[in-house]
């Protein structure tokens, strides 16, 4: 693993009706099945593992993930971009004002075996 620490992070402004600043802090490359751990103080924990073929982008939705505290959802932009979001639990409040200043939907939740469920139900041919 090699990690790049830029001090000072890169600020870089995003949104589209409300701006925000986001601060780039480090560059992690991994190599293969290596894994990193992000962590808040609150608990919550997310994975990201690295294969020869890519990433595990996320823990099991409907597992880890809710173990630690995270609850999975689907959004769409208003440029019809699909993004995966990790909602603390107990944050969704904060979260339905954000998809509301970004004017996004929610598509779905995949953070219980019925929502993973009734989500692959949708997608059978």
């Amino acid at each position: 693993m090699k990690i790049d620490i830029k001090n000072p992070p890169r600020a870089y402004e995003c949104g589209f009706e409300v701006k925000r600043t986001i601060l780039d802090c480090a560059r992690i490359e991994l190599g293969t099945d290596e894994q990193i751990t992000l962590a808040t103080s609150s608990g919550s924990e997310y994975d990201v593992t690295r294969k020869d073929f890519g990433y595990y982008a996320t823990p099991s939705t409907n597992g880890r993930l809710p173990r630690h505290g995270l609850r999975t959802a689907i959004a769409r932009n208003r440029l019809d971009q699909v993004f995966v979001l990790l909602v603390e639990s107990g944050h969704e409040d904060k979260f339905e004002t954000y998809l509301r200043e970004e004017q996004m939907n929610l598509v779905c939740w995949l953070d219980s075996d019925q929502s993973v469920k009734d989500f692959l139900k949708k997608m059978a041919p």
